[in-house]
């Protein structure tokens, strides 16, 4: 490469004036969807434990095809478009709220979907002596269930908990469509604003430094939960 291409490329995606000007802003929306990310992620991981739980437990097969319903639908069903019911549709029934809100129930009830198959395929796979040998040391069943049955499963999801888990929080780059003032769409907007991808490039690297720890720390529980079976 030539030293003109060189400079021009820098120029062009690593410019240091525009990254001075748009980086305050472009770093105050990373936190905004930073924080909005892992409240979304906490909320969509327990709702769906506590769905294939429900799911794992009940005789019923009502409710069993109520849960089953609902994560058919969730997982069909693109974000983009729940979003938009959510937040345009629900204000004719009375029921409004902001950005932000709607940004995380929907991508809260979407993840929750996808978990709830990612742990009920992990309890598929448990032997179920595991609960049977547990009952019989006098558990109760929520403490054979909590302590036997479910980290089992847990450990056999983790990848795809995982991968799920990173695709929501990239996801919320949806909410930008309802206002939700998210790092890549605010990033977007400087760009067109400057007329240069260089916000774009400083967008990018922030969502490694947001992905990359749960990378690493589901590397490390994977590694442990190797190191235990």
């Amino acid at each position: 490469m030539s030293t003109t291409g060189f400079s021009s490329l820098v120029e062009t995606f690593f410019n240091a004036g525009i990254v001075a000007k748009t980086a305050p802003l472009i770093l105050a929306a990373a936190w905004q969807t930073l924080a909005v990310g892992l409240l979304i992620v906490v909320t969509g991981v327990l709702a769906g434990i506590l769905l294939a739980s429900v799911r794992y437990a009940t005789r019923s097969r009502v409710l069993r095809g109520l849960i089953v319903a609902y994560a058919d639908i969730m997982r069909a069903l693109p974000p983009l478009v729940l979003l938009i019911l959510v937040y345009f549709a629900l204000p004719y029934v009375d029921i409004a709220m902001g950005a932000v809100m709607a940004t995380w129930l929907c991508l809260s009830l979407v993840l929750a979907a996808f978990i709830e198959e990612c742990v009920w395929s992990g309890l598929c796979t448990t032997p179920p002596g595991q609960m049977e040998a547990a009952r019989s040391t006098g558990m109760t069943w929520l403490a054979a269930m909590q302590h036997v049955v479910l980290p089992q499963a847990l450990r056999t999801a983790l990848p795809q908990i995982t991968n799920r888990c990173i695709a929501t929080v990239k996801n919320t780059a949806l909410g930008s469509v309802i206002g939700f003032s998210e790092v890549l769409g605010t990033a977007q907007v400087a760009s067109s604003d400057f007329a240069n991808p260089t916000p774009l490039t400083l967008c990018a690297a922030i969502y490694i430094l947001m992905i990359f720890p749960i990378v690493l720390l589901s590397r490390y529980l994977e590694t442990k939960a190797g190191h235990r079976s």
